[in-house]
């Protein structure tokens, strides 16, 4: 399916990075997970919340195909988590899904509204390089005296 290039790119929106990050935190500190495994679960958060943003834009109309797409990309993740974690933190992961997915809902539902809220009190200027439309001086309209182009000597 073409990418509707009207529609900014998930992975360069910051608000996909930041709810993948916040989930990631969250899971990294429950599960108290090293290093390698905090940047592979990074890794493969950014990659299913993106998917799962695409997802939510794409079926925001159809709740029942929302769902199905949304457990689909869960068991993604639950099958490469499980080549990451250790049993005992697979194990403590699995019985929290559904407390990280309410969190990540949660997180991503407060980021849109602050993104509304943001753009209606603070909107963004319409032009590239920041410059705010407002009424000019008027020009002072008075010749010095000389000729255009070349000047006597």
């Amino acid at each position: 399916m073409p990418q509707d290039k009207t529609q900014s790119s998930p992975r360069l929106n910051p608000a996909v990075s930041d709810r993948a990050e916040h989930l990631s935190d969250q899971m990294t500190r429950d599960l108290r997970l090293n290093g390698y495994q905090a940047s592979r679960l990074r890794a493969i958060n950014n990659d299913k919340i993106t998917k799962l943003e695409g997802v939510e834009r794409q079926y925001a109309d159809s709740p029942d195909q929302l769902d199905k797409q949304s457990k689909s990309i869960a068991h993604e993740r639950d099958q490469e988590l499980q080549a990451v974690l250790t049993t005992d933190q697979y194990t403590n992961y699995f019985d929290a899904r559904k407390r990280y997915a309410q969190a990540d809902r949660n997180y991503a539902h407060n980021a849109s509204a602050s993104n509304l809220v943001n753009s209606v009190q603070k909107p963004t200027p319409s032009r590239a390089n920041d410059a705010v439309m407002s009424p000019t001086k008027p020009k002072d309209t008075k010749r010095s005296g000389e000729p255009f182009g070349r000047t006597l000597r």
